[in-house]
């Protein structure tokens, strides 16, 4: 690969952190109690809480800005909740919110159902994409769900066979 230089001075302020006695943290600054003042800020006004806001335990209140467009809701809803109760350090906080995030989006396709509308899995997951882009992945993706799905049917089949031959001495 050759390495070319190119002037990118026309950019306003391009290269501006070239010059390590012009970054502003070079030298360490050491600061006083007196420039601290300036540092204190006053809190935004609170907004207002019209749904349910999970919040960290390790925070004593919500923020002061929060997102309220998917409150908790249904089967995730209920394991988010759960999630909420551990701290953010902790394995039993962040996997049940990876599984809540999956459950909610087959709750969104049962959703989608309910209101008469067919969902567009395959655009809405990006599978255009894939598509043009990696086809391999794609197929693989697709073989595994379908062993997976294949595997499923075939262990409910079996357990129905076999609940079918029990005799009675």
């Amino acid at each position: 690969m050759e390495n070319t230089t190119r002037d990118y001075s026309h950019i306003n302020g391009w290269g501006i952190d070239a010059d390590p006695k012009n970054d502003p943290t070079y030298p360490m600054k050491k600061r006083t109690n007196e420039e601290h003042r300036g540092y204190s800020w006053k809190r935004p006004t609170q907004q207002a809480e019209t749904v349910e806001i999970l919040h960290s335990i390790e925070r004593p209140n919500v923020t002061a800005v929060f997102g309220t467009t998917v409150p908790p809701s249904g089967l995730s809803g209920m394991i988010r909740r759960f999630a909420f109760k551990y701290s953010e350090n902790v394995y039993p906080h962040w996997l049940p919110l990876l599984l809540a995030d999956r459950i909610n989006v087959v709750e969104g396709f049962i959703e989608d159902f309910k209101n008469g509308k067919v969902p567009n899995i395959f655009a809405e997951k990006g599978m255009k994409a894939d598509l043009a882009h990696d086809r391999a992945g794609l197929i693989k993706k697709g073989v595994i769900a379908g062993l997976l799905i294949g595997g499923v049917i075939a262990f409910m089949a079996g357990k129905n066979s076999n609940n079918s031959r029990k005799l009675d001495y």
